[in-house]
């Protein structure tokens, strides 16, 4: 940006995203070596002597499992950690990486004097001193009590000694955390006075970026189908998971993330529909809403939510069959998989109404018949949204509205001029009448395809 001369003085304030789940630990006096690194160096040159633990963890690493289930069993089980966190214990989940750097490197730990989230370190490094880690973020660690915005002393005495102190203090997302570091204003150019907004998570970040409302939700269909919700009231599960709202920290976002997304979608194309997203189309558009009762259960892979695997399909009497006909087996996947996404929905809080947008993105949204299926399923109106970049977008909304939230402006105030969603589809009228009793069956039937220890969990 200096080389194509971009002018940094004119910037009034930035704010940033951070892959959730990854942390990064500072070694003892490290931010003193932060307050002062010279602006002529670069800064990976001032900092490479910082860092405690040289490979940080990020949302991949799946090896704390012990740490998850000594964790769920200090705080009372599951459901109790997902009551008071917003989720069950994810192995990725900070807390438990912290946990297991504990347990195996006690030295390690006890050289670090701050833990920062990927997003709180990529702040500190603008503001040259220790960011705190905003709320949003925050609830993405298992240490977080959600509803009062601290850190619940239960889940830290369960990962480690000392934690709090490590972590700091949580803040609301909008937070300004102070003017910038005189390393970017000597090396850069920035105004000493621009102000750094408090990082979120790429998700949280994403939300902002889309612009969600009360009411709203955003599903992204790409390789992996992904949730967003904008949640009142909340009601933590074992699946999903519930996070302070990045944008109004009085209200919630709810996170539901199925693995069998498009990759399944294009399977079934190619398996019934000769590769062809046209015929694929014409398929759907041949075969009538409800599908005269066919349901079906596509897990190509161990699915998140709900945990199931395999192909199940079930004929309006419930009854296992074998196969579909082509354009049965079309509508019962695209169907199945809207469903799930309303039903788990639901199970976290949400509810339908009347001024709910659908706001849809990712590689099959350009698909009208598809979206077409999306609205009659959730009986509420589809928009699309282009967000190539909403997790950098939203932190640009962010750092504007940092500057002004102290003036009690909302985000939506904000952003008002940018442009809007365009409707893509309606529901069809009737369709709540067809759906709203598939989605019970729908629901009853997806307990007989979970995987428990009593069944087989194997493809057919």
């Amino acid at each position: 940006m200096k080389s194509l001369g971009f002018n940094f003085s004119q910037v009034r304030a930035l704010s940033g995203a951070g892959q959730q789940h990854g942390s990064v630990y500072w070694k003892k006096g490290s931010v003193q070596i932060l307050k002062n690194a010279s602006s002529k160096l670069p800064l990976h040159q001032s900092l490479k002597a910082c860092f405690s633990v040289s490979n940080s963890p990020i949302w991949m690493d799946s090896s704390t499992a012990s740490q998850c289930s000594a964790l769920e069993k200090a705080v009372g089980g599951a459901q109790h950690l997902a009551s008071i966190t917003g989720s069950r214990a994810y192995e990725r989940f900070t807390g438990n990486q912290i946990a297991k750097i504990y347990s195996q490197n006690p030295e390690v730990y006890m050289e670090t004097e701050r833990i920062s989230l990927v997003s709180s370190f990529a702040a500190s490094l603008f503001l040259g001193a220790y960011a705190p880690i905003d709320y949003s973020d925050g609830s993405g660690m298992n240490l977080l009590q959600i509803w009062k915005k601290v850190w619940s002393v239960s889940c830290l005495d369960a990962c480690a000694p000392g934690l709090e102190e490590k972590l700091g203090c949580p803040v609301p997302s909008h937070s300004v955390l102070g003017p910038i570091s005189p390393y970017y204003s000597q090396r850069y150019g920035f105004s000493p006075d621009c102000k750094i907004v408090a990082f979120t998570g790429d998700n949280p970040a994403s939300l902002a970026g889309m612009r969600l409302q009360e009411g709203d939700i955003a599903i992204s269909l790409g390789t992996s189908d992904t949730l967003f919700l904008w949640i009142q009231e909340p009601t933590p599960a074992l699946e999903g998971h519930i996070l302070c709202n990045p944008v109004d920290s009085q209200t919630y976002m709810a996170l539901l993330c199925f693995k069998n997304g498009s990759l399944m979608r294009e399977r079934i194309r190619d398996d019934c529909a000769s590769g062809s997203w046209d015929e694929f189309s014409k398929a759907l558009s041949s075969t009538v809403a409800g599908n005269n009762g066919n349901l079906g259960f596509y897990f190509d892979v161990m699915e998140i939510t709900p945990e199931a695997v395999g192909i199940h399909r079930f004929n309006g009497d419930n009854q296992k069959v074998s196969d579909f006909p082509k354009e049965v087996e079309i509508r019962a996947l695209i169907e199945g998989q809207f469903m799930a996404k309303r039903i788990h929905a639901e199970k976290l809080g949400y509810k339908v109404m009347p001024r709910t947008r659908i706001l849809a993105t990712g590689g099959a949204s350009h698909n009208k018949k598809i979206l077409q299926v999306l609205s009659d399923v959730f009986n509420a109106p589809v928009y699309t949204i282009d967000t190539a970049n909403s997790a950098c977008l939203g932190s640009a909304y962010r750092a504007i509205h940092g500057l002004i939230a102290e003036m009690n402006v909302s985000l939506a105030d904000v952003v008002k001029l940018a442009p809007e969603p365009k409707l893509a589809v309606t529901p069809t009228a009737g369709a709540e009448e067809i759906y709203c009793p598939l989605l019970k069956r729908y629901a009853e039937l997806e307990q007989k395809v979970v995987c428990n220890p009593a069944s087989s969990c194997l493809a057919k």
